[in-house]
């Protein structure tokens, strides 16, 4: 599967999403801007390398579209902007420590905090931004939202640690490696869309419809972001195109093409994902094995299927245009490379 094939499936658009909540987000950026500020001069500008470098801020975004979908008549409440910026910062403090981690050279299509502050520098922005994100969240008076957003860290903490002990596992199997993406991906877009529905009051199946609706679509979104990998450049992915297999990650696209290639290229898969011994051409090659084994249309298939159970969860919403912009925010989960 190339770029153009993935490109011609079914188109979603974030921007009409974007354009509605655009007043709201402008409040989350206010937000973010002044709680990112400190007197120790590397903690802004450290953190500003990272979440001025862009993105369309989609977990915040679930927040403020989450909360005008329940309570849409109304102003955004200033609760449901806390929450917004403390997803973000939680996300970003996510990327920090996993880009050390990792030693990924690129975040955002920018030089990684931690190759130009170094790593220690990187991990502690992390936990400041960590510490102000649970301010933001003990300031709205939400103790249940509160504990949505820090059960969500928890979780996506023991997600990441259960991908680094299984790293170059080439036993893997499909229903782990959806365990692992759920904790560090899919979790935080489900408590992102949870806690915006708390904050403004909305009924129980709302609270967890929208919670649905946020998990589904970040198994969507993670799931795509494994088919760019191989499928995808540097500008489609903010980072390397590759990292995941010289990492020795063994996403679910080369999960399936490890299982269809095994018999002729278990030498191959052993020398590269298992003992982590690579040249500078095992890329190329793996990303054939790949796209030759079928392996990125099964795992864009799975993602178009949760990116279709998130558009199901919103079925008990009134057809007004945020549940529209939400439902087209799932198709685009799976359309990135367009």
């Amino acid at each position: 599967m190339d770029a153009v094939t993935v490109a011609s499936r079914p188109i979603g658009s974030v921007d009409r999403l974007v354009r509605m909540a655009a007043q709201d987000m402008a409040g989350v950026d206010r937000l973010i801007m002044l709680r990112m500020d400190s007197p120790v001069p590397v903690i802004p500008a450290l953190a500003e390398h990272l979440i001025a470098a862009g993105g369309k801020r989609l977990r915040p975004l679930l927040t403020v579209a989450a909360a005008r979908l329940c309570h849409a008549a109304a102003a955004a409440p200033d609760a449901s902007l806390k929450l917004a910026a403390a997803v973000e910062f939680i996300h970003t403090a996510t990327l920090l420590h996993d880009d050390v981690v990792d030693g990924s050279t690129l975040r955002r299509g920018k030089i990684a905090a931690h190759l130009i502050w170094g790593g220690s520098s990187s991990v502690l922005v992390g936990d400041f931004l960590f510490a102000r994100a649970f301010e933001l969240m003990v300031e709205t008076g939400s103790l249940r939202a509160l504990n949505i957003l820090a059960h969500a860290s928890s979780v996506i903490a023991e997600g990441e640690v259960l991908q680094l002990t299984r790293s170059h596992d080439l036993s893997l199997d499909q229903a782990t490696y959806l365990q692992i993406i759920q904790a560090k991906t899919a979790e935080l877009f489900a408590a992102a869309a949870e806690a915006g529905a708390v904050v403004v009051g909305a009924g129980e199946a709302r609270v967890q419809a929208l919670r649905d609706y946020g998990l589904n679509l970040g198994l969507a979104f993670q799931l795509a972001d494994d088919v760019l990998d191989y499928g995808g450049t540097a500008s489609d992915l903010g980072k390397n195109a590759g990292d995941d297999f010289r990492e020795g990650k063994a996403t679910l696209p080369l999960l399936l093409a490890m299982a269809r290639t095994s018999s002729v290229e278990a030498g191959f898969w052993q020398r590269t994902v298992g003992d982590l011994k690579q040249t500078d051409a095992d890329f190329i090659r793996a990303r054939d094995l790949v796209v030759g084994s079928g392996a990125l249309e099964s795992c864009l298939d799975l993602a178009m299927d949760y990116a279709a159970k998130a558009k199901a969860a919103l079925s008990g919403f009134d057809n007004n245009d945020w549940r529209q912009s939400l439902e087209a925010l799932a198709d685009f989960a799976v359309s990135r490379l367009a």
